[in-house]
């Protein structure tokens, strides 16, 4: 089982199915540490996030992707975990 804190492994289509699959075992378990467990809040968290990514890589010193690839896609489910 790969990390879910690390999404560079994720490049394929089949790659992000694995990694949602993770995703949804992990938040079934109370510890978890999910800051936003219910759905309504996991989506208001991946709506903010996904706004404010420029600042993400920008603090990171990276370029802001012109076009996602599996891997951001992948990297912004997790960061709705627990993104405020």
């Amino acid at each position: 089982m790969e990390s879910l804190n690390d999404t560079s492994w994720v490049r394929t289509r089949a790659d992000l199915v694995s990694y949602i699959r993770q995703l949804s075992q992990e938040a079934q378990a109370p510890s978890s540490g999910w800051e936003n467990q219910s759905l309504d809040r996991y989506l208001e968290a991946l709506s903010a996030w996904t706004s404010d990514m420029e600042g993400y890589f920008s603090n990171r010193g990276e370029p802001v992707p012109d076009r996602p690839d599996w891997s951001l896609i992948a990297s912004m489910l997790r960061a709705a975990c627990f993104y405020e």
